[in-house]
């Protein structure tokens, strides 16, 4: 097996068949990699059939929560690019939410999606946040389950738009967004250059 899928200690050890039916997610790749296979095996045949979409779809489920929003919140940044007063509030709300998963954080998330203009795509990462404890949203709202996979969803469609955004170099910027994941997944920050991270519900400096 590949290195690059070993000391993924992030990751839930249930089988991956498991994961993917409790977030209502169907891989398009045939796999040959039974039933129980855990995710190591199951992200390693991906990788070998070059299934880039179904890699980062699978991601998407096996982040956890807080995780997988910063992998979300990373990919936004590839295109919007640096921190400035011009941020979509989408995406700031949900950096936030990273770094303190408070309710309030959840809420303002859930408020920027409100005033978020039609074609700003970084909503995706205030509903990964929105959805990311497995209820509809904050308040009332917590007694009411979320739709199943919802936060794993809008994460994956997160790393699809970044992914649209930088086509002419779809192949390279692919396997950024898997090798991003995969950091993340072995407790790294998912970009050298990031200082926070979630780990453990701590903020990590980088």
């Amino acid at each position: 097996m590949s290195e690059n899928f070993e000391n993924l200690v992030k990751l839930p050890s249930d089988p991956v068949a498991k994961l993917l039916s409790q977030t209502n997610v169907l891989l398009k790749t045939p796999l040959k990699a039974p039933p129980s296979a855990p995710a190591a095996v199951v992200l390693q045949e991906l990788y070998e059939q070059e299934a880039l979409v179904d890699l980062l779809r699978l991601l998407g489920v096996l982040l956890p929560a807080r995780e997988r929003v910063w992998w979300a919140c990373l990919a936004a940044r590839d295109y919007i690019g640096p921190r400035s007063d011009k941020d979509p509030a989408s995406l700031t709300t949900s950096e936030a939410w990273v770094r303190d998963p408070s309710e309030g954080n959840r809420d303002a998330a859930r408020v920027s999606l409100d005033h978020a203009y039609v074609d700003d795509d970084t909503v995706n990462c205030a509903l990964s946040v929105l959805y990311a404890p497995g209820t509809l949203g904050p308040g009332d709202l917590n007694q009411y389950p979320a739709p199943a996979g919802a936060s794993e969803a809008a994460a994956f469609a997160m790393n699809m738009v970044a992914l649209g955004q930088l086509s002419d170099k779809f192949e390279e910027h692919g396997r950024v967004l898997v090798a991003r994941a995969l950091d993340i997944a072995r407790g790294g920050n998912g970009q050298g250059s990031v200082k926070a991270a979630p780990d453990a519900g701590n903020e990590k400096e980088g």
